[in-house]
């Protein structure tokens, strides 16, 4: 992976978007909701907190994740891949099992 984030970032990518509804219907691409979970590809370092001390993030390198329809704005093209940058704090919850 080329990109490093920094601080309290991971790098997600993205899962696939759904095709078709539960009833089995066939959707056009520009009528497919974006998926609201993905991998995580890299992590930052942590947290710097006020003491100066850096608390290591809650998820790691291959978690499955959560996260809002709204979070994760700062798409980046690597390799040809569009990958999503956000905070920590926008996960919601990591997929287990």
């Amino acid at each position: 992976m080329k990109l490093r984030p920094l601080h309290d970032r991971v790098v997600i990518r993205r899962s696939e978007e759904e095709k078709k509804t539960a009833g089995g219907i066939v959707l056009p691409g520009s009528a497919a909701e974006k998926a609201n979970s993905g991998e995580i590809l890299a992590v930052g370092p942590g947290k710097a907190l006020e003491s100066g001390e850096v608390r290591a993030l809650s998820v790691k390198v291959g978690d499955k994740v959560v996260f809002g329809p709204y979070s994760g704005s700062n798409t980046v093209k690597v390799d040809g891949e569009d990958l999503l940058v956000m905070s920590e704090n926008e996960i919601l919850a990591v997929i287990e099992g």
